[in-house]
């Protein structure tokens, strides 16, 4: 089974390259002319899209073609304050940039929408604002002429006192969504509320894609073991070009077991992987560990030394 390991958004090894730099409201409202404001919200938008481009090359040096946008590219998406500010227009050279170095290097990209993104939210404002919030990622990656492919992750979202009710309030409100969202979506297991198992039945009912989480699945199960459920996982992504994705970190420590540690231990994903190489030929790891590629590149020197794997590159193996 091949393997390929990615990481997300922030680069320890690309020095001065923050991709999310900010601009607070306060900022933004002591500048008296609104004009100028804005130009300097698009100035550090169009400096984060550069400090992305670089970090892209630096994956590519190294071998990771498995990499998470942030999405906070642009200060104050989604404020009142610049609702209605077209980024996209102004940012266009720099997105088309960004798409051109994907495809040219086969590379899967895509984002992570912030917890703030609820489906299944009671409250219709709050959907409202979610939908917003998924159009703007979908947009960014039609702007870089990246296909459905390249997905936008998210969680089910909030139990609300009732987990049946929350999970079918979810199926309910994505029938509602536009079909160019839906096709950009795959659903997440979370590490509080929804179980992979409840994840991947709300997935399967949607017909997208599931990632799971096998940290969080750690932290919230009903007892159902990681082999029950990958087959169906797996059967997710049929239909997709990609092959499936999980997501993979490690516990900081037993008594903080839900916040992730600087690095991957070994014994967190290579049992994981030698189950999973009996259902498909490939999947893809995102390492949600703290010292982002630090830690990836720290895993690939642990793999020098397990005899069930053979390292390809430096940012991917074979599982025997």
């Amino acid at each position: 089974m091949l393997v390929r390991f990615g990481f997300v958004a922030m680069s320890l090894h690309v020095k001065n390259a923050s991709p999310s730099k900010t601009m607070t409201v306060k900022a933004f409202r002591q500048i008296p002319d609104r004009k100028a404001a804005l130009k300097k919200l698009a100035r550090i938008a169009r400096e984060n899209l550069r400090h992305t481009q670089r970090i892209l090359y630096h994956c590519i040096g190294n071998d990771i073609r498995f990499y998470r946008f942030s999405s906070r590219w642009i200060p104050l998406a989604g404020h009142e304050l610049v609702r209605n500010v077209n980024f996209i227009k102004v940012l266009r050279p720099e997105l088309q940039s960004l798409g051109s170095i994907v495809r040219e290097n086969e590379m899967r990209v895509g984002f992570h929408p912030d917890h703030f993104t609820v489906l299944n939210s009671p409250h219709e404002k709050v959907w409202k604002t979610s939908v917003e919030d998924l159009w703007r990622h979908v947009r960014l990656l039609k702007a870089m002429g990246l296909p459905a492919s390249h997905k936008c992750n998210i969680h089910i979202g909030g139990v609300y006192g009732n987990k049946a009710a929350s999970g079918d309030r979810f199926k309910e409100n994505f029938a509602r969504l536009h079909p160019d969202i839906q096709s950009h979506l795959c659903l997440e297991n979370d590490d509080k509320s929804f179980t992979a198992k409840e994840t991947l039945d709300i997935a399967e009912s949607c017909q997208v894609p599931m990632v799971l989480d096998i940290h969080h699945h750690r932290c919230n199960h009903d007892g159902e073991t990681l082999e029950e459920l990958w087959p169906r996982v797996v059967h997710t992504w049929n239909q997709e070009p990609f092959p499936p994705k999980i997501h993979v970190s490690s516990p900081r420590s037993e008594s903080d077991f839900r916040r992730h540690a600087d690095y991957i231990d070994l014994n967190d994903l290579l049992p994981f992987l030698c189950m999973a190489k009996k259902y498909t030929d490939q999947v893809d790891v995102m390492i949600e560990a703290k010292k982002k590629d630090e830690s990836l590149f720290h895993l690939m020197e642990q793999f020098k030394q397990c005899p069930e794997v053979t390292v390809l590159d430096q940012a991917s193996i074979r599982v025997n």
